[in-house]
């Protein structure tokens, strides 16, 4: 049986102030914090984890919000915008929800036959919210404010900027086994028939486009999702193969992940479904308190001390 990539698992961004960005994702979108834990590499930053109820992959944005964080540029090398899809209708209610909230946003517009509203969140990154052509069946996130009728979905595509977009096409053909549906001026489209959703990848190509600088605001990775080790390790294998240079496995707590650079300077992912979020909080109770990776929880006290307060 082919090894298939199941879509996007998850995207992890930049931030600054920790709170403002909880505040955005889960009082102003509407998402559900399904994890609240620290950088793996950093323990005195934040790691969250928005999404919907379960955190199913395909769900999944996560920040690592530095307080004191440098603006960063969107430019060629990075994945520059992230697209949710949102019910056919939702976009009225959306504009006027963010103009409530001061949020900076753009006109409704056109893209591969799909309705966008294009908005920026407080760091400045940049996201749409997208009518996709086939109804999502998804069960979306609900809260007070923002009802099933409106409520984001979960991922619907993420777009690459690109000098080129011949190489990295070769990754997503050749070994995800993505398929290029359609090209709209001087951006393809590039999906899996393999999920029903979060199943795009939109490449940007512009050669005249200035490199992009990773720090607050931009988009440090995209990661995309297998069912388990084994296929991830395949995977692996057929990366190596193409002569690019890949981590071994990590163990990320809540899935394990590899690492490489695929040659148009995006930082890939390969994560796997398992073990899933509820390994060390029950599905009722997730996003509810700070869960430390083993290696740090000798040291509670001292991080959380060290970390900002962060008021739900």
């Amino acid at each position: 049986m082919e090894d298939k990539i199941l879509g996007l698992h998850h995207i992890t961004a930049i931030a600054g102030d920790a709170q403002r960005n909880y505040d955005f994702y889960t009082k102003v979108l509407g998402l559900r914090m399904v994890k609240k834990t620290v950088n793996f590499d950093d323990p005195q930053t934040y790691h969250f984890y928005f999404g919907d109820k379960e955190g199913t992959p395909g769900s999944i944005l996560t920040f690592f919000p530095w307080q004191q964080v440098k603006k960063g540029k969107n430019g060629v090398g990075m994945a520059t915008e992230i697209g949710y899809s949102v019910p056919r209708g939702s976009l009225d209610f959306w504009q006027k929800r963010f103009e409530k909230h001061g949020v900076e946003f753009g006109n409704i517009r056109e893209q591969f036959r799909e309705q966008y509203l294009p908005f920026r969140d407080p760091d400045g990154l940049n996201l749409k919210l997208i009518v996709p052509k086939d109804e999502d069946k998804r069960e979306a996130w609900e809260t007070d404010e923002v009802k099933s009728e409106v409520a984001l979905k979960g991922f619907h595509s993420v777009t690459l900027t690109l000098y080129n977009v011949g190489p990295t096409a070769s990754i997503l053909s050749d070994i995800f086994k993505y398929e290029l549906e359609e090209k709209v001026g001087e951006f393809y489209r590039y999906k899996t028939n393999a999920v029903e959703n979060a199943a795009i990848i939109d490449i940007h190509e512009d050669p005249t486009a200035e490199r992009g600088i990773n720090a607050g605001g931009t988009n440090h990775h995209i990661a995309f999702r297998v069912k388990d080790e084994e296929t991830q390790m395949r995977f692996r294998e057929k990366i190596v193969q193409k002569g690019l240079q890949i981590t071994e496995k990590i163990d990320r707590d809540y899935f394990f992940s590899l690492y490489f650079r695929e040659p148009g300077g995006v930082l890939f992912e390969i994560a796997t479904d398992n073990p899933g979020f509820t390994r060390d909080e029950s599905l009722e109770e997730l996003g509810s308190s700070l869960k430390l990776p083993d290696q740090y929880e000798q040291a509670r006290d001292r991080i959380e001390r060290l970390l900002p307060e962060l008021k739900h």
